[in-house]
């Protein structure tokens, strides 16, 4: 196992990596109860679409492990989740089936891409001042995320009525969907602000805040993993933490709803029906278009974000990934097992999958092989028989660790020249747009055109990189076109 992944050659240890696997998995575990409830509004049977994510998360997640031995770990993707389900099928009319077959395309289409050049170019053309504001601004979208999930934010709209965000990642004050933040709520002028701490929930994902932050200024190892048991048990108390286990899913109706959702993006109501009708084949695909630019810039953001810094991409990798042929590097892999993800996914009946963000809490607890990601898979695996345990872990417990990594990760600011317009005004859209529009993608795509606009101004069109242009391009098309769907 040391040899294979590399661990000494890296600098780590099994039982690091081991505890950094399971740090990741308990921060992103909430995909599997929470995917399920958002993809099961399209009609798709609910317990099949647990099983098929646990499935479609075990094998992406595998390949990234084995084939790439990183520590980035993959499923279905929440914003994803939320695009398939509200704006796919809800809003566009495609069918659940059709939408797995839009994604099985989405797949294709990003593997291809990745087995050429062309994503090579899309990540040569980010400058290097936008790198650094990418991994800050992951780090100020995982704290985000860490914020909300804790509850700690609640809502006022004009009328002065307070909507308090619950402590679930997905809820019915603000419905996340369309990979980005469309707050749907009766009201307007919606305004955040602190709570008064007078809710269980809050209090002990605070104390979990506190108890995280005192381990790892002390250096104590595996002091996020820790944090969140800690929390996960002073949660019992405080009513927070349910040991009910009379919601499980069954394994058994699992096993049988599967059947529905397995294959359905390739039968007559899927692939075939996708292409029935002709005056939708624009509509379907500018919908694959989105599909995929945003599942490979949130997977290219994470890892300039987290890799670069952590030294999982190295400078020789780095070096390896722009000029050498094949799946030498690390990178070329690990982005050939994420665009893999989504075929997977679509086989299986759920929504893409995608690198999780949350993988930086793993590597924040010192996962640095796919040793982590191994561990993580294993997990997934677990859960379909062990779902009432990995239920009984609050979001309370896991909300201060995404807090903690992102404080972590913002480091990166320090490398950006803030005093220089030229270099400060991208970075800064690149950075809070993450966390305000709550996707990373629109964090690129903002400091994309931000950049694009002061080069132009600078009449420095030598430093703008024609691959640069054209993404850019993409997404301000991707704009207009969900300005009027």
């Amino acid at each position: 196992m040391t040899r294979f992944f590399k661990l000494k050659e890296n600098q780590t240890s099994v039982s690091t990596e081991i505890t950094a696997g399971l740090t990741t998995f308990f921060a992103m575990s909430y995909i599997l109860f929470v995917a399920p409830n958002i993809l099961g509004k399209t009609g798709m049977p609910t317990q099949g679409i647990f099983l098929a994510t646990i499935i479609a998360s075990v094998v992406s997640t595998l390949i990234m492990a084995l084939f790439a031995n990183v520590p980035y770990v993959q499923a279905p993707g929440l914003g994803l989740a939320t695009f398939f389900t509200y704006t796919v099928v809800l809003q566009l009319g495609f069918s659940w089936q059709e939408a797995l077959a839009l994604v099985f395309l989405c797949g294709v289409i990003n593997v291809t891409i990745t087995l050429t050049k062309i994503r090579k170019m899309i990540i040569k053309s980010i400058p290097e001042v936008l790198q650094h504001a990418i991994s800050g601004g992951i780090g100020m979208f995982v704290a985000y995320i860490g914020i909300k999930n804790a509850g700690f934010l609640k809502f006022t709209t004009d009328s002065s009525d307070i909507l308090t965000v619950n402590n679930h990642p997905f809820n019915q004050a603000t419905t996340h969907f369309s990979h980005g933040i469309q707050s749907i709520v009766s009201g307007s002028g919606i305004t955040p602000a602190l709570i008064n701490f007078n809710q269980a929930g809050a209090l002990v994902a605070l104390i979990g805040l506190l108890i995280m932050a005192f381990l790892m200024i002390k250096n104590v190892r595996g002091g996020i993993l820790i944090g969140i048991i800690l929390t996960t048990l002073i949660g019992i108390p405080f009513g927070v933490t349910h040991l009910s286990l009379a919601h499980a899913p069954s394994l058994a109706e699992s096993f049988k709803e599967l059947g529905v959702t397995m294959g359905a993006a390739f039968g007559p109501h899927g692939m075939v029906a996708l292409f029935d009708h002709p005056g939708r084949l624009l509509l379907a695909i500018m919908t694959i278009f989105a599909f995929s630019l945003t599942d490979i810039f949130d997977t290219i953001g994470t890892f300039i974000g987290t890799g670069k810094k952590s030294g999982i991409f190295s400078q020789a990798d780095e070096e390896e990934f722009f000029n050498g042929k094949g799946f030498k590097s690390k990178m070329d892999r690990s982005l050939f097992s994420d665009a893999a993800g989504s075929i997977v996914a679509a086989i299986c009946g759920t929504s893409n999958v995608t690198t999780f963000v949350e993988s930086a809490s793993g590597i924040g607890a010192g996962g640095r092989t796919g040793l982590t990601s191994l561990t993580a898979a294993v997990m997934f695996a677990l859960s379909s028989l062990l779902a009432p345990v990995i239920a009984i872990i609050p979001t309370q417990a896991t909300a201060p660790a995404l807090i903690i990594v992102g404080i972590m990760m913002m480091s990166s600011f320090k490398d950006i020249n803030w005093s220089n317009l030229e270099d400060a005004i991208p970075a800064f859209f690149a950075s809070v747009f993450m966390a305000i529009c709550y996707s990373i993608s629109y964090g690129i795509a903002a400091g994309f055109i931000f950049y694009l606009l002061v080069k132009i101004c600078k009449k420095k069109f030598n430093e703008i990189h024609p691959m640069l242009v054209i993404c850019t391009i993409l997404f301000i098309l991707n704009f207009v076109v969900l300005a009027f769907i």
